[in-house]
């Protein structure tokens, strides 16, 4: 994969980089497809995510987190080009209202992962971001926080309210099934 870098990299370097970055590829391209909701794009922000990785793994300090360090680095890159595509960005974060929730024994059995993942790529892009981090990745708050470069609390809050925002998009699923809700039961 990057044989042709090798020209201003040591031997050791490529090989520590390789041990180090490489096992999270599938990690990192998931949470990009998740997060741009394009294969295409999600591969190409994976890609520049490892070149850049590449050209920085001198300021990476062995035996630390390289997985929270490459995800650090690939946000930053979705960032950047959501910027460029978009020009200016409205954050507006929605208040939800209190939802009447499914019963969870039998939402489990009907729902379907394209439901589920449907339900996840309609959610505003901030929410949808913690949510991959923190209960996908299984990064923690203060993890997540420091990839996203936001205070811990706004991860809570963002992630309070994704949650929300989730079950809300699920129990609506749920009804078109025919599943009562736990308030109508």
């Amino acid at each position: 994969m990057l044989a042709n870098a090798t020209d201003s990299k040591s031997a050791p370097a490529l090989s520590q980089f390789e041990t180090e970055a490489l096992p999270h590829l599938k990690d990192l391209y998931r949470a990009a497809s998740r997060l741009l909701l394009d294969e295409g794009r999600a591969n190409d922000m994976v890609q520049e995510t490892y070149l850049l990785a590449w050209k920085t793994f001198h300021r990476y300090e062995t035996g630390t987190n390289c997985r929270a360090w490459l995800f650090g680095i690939l946000f930053n890159v979705v960032r950047h080009e959501r910027r460029k595509r978009f020009k200016w960005f409205t954050g507006v974060e929605e208040d939800f209202a209190e939802l009447n929730l499914p019963a969870p024994d039998t939402v489990a059995d009907t729902l379907t992962d394209a439901d589920i993942l449907s339900a996840l790529d309609q959610l505003p892009a901030s929410y949808r971001e913690v949510l991959l981090l923190v209960d996908v990745e299984e990064f923690s708050y203060k993890e997540a926080g420091e990839i996203l470069k936001v205070p811990i609390g706004t991860i809570m809050s963002r992630i309070s309210r994704a949650r929300t925002a989730l079950r809300g998009s699920l129990a609506h699923v749920a009804r078109s099934y025919g599943i009562t809700t736990a308030a109508s039961c």
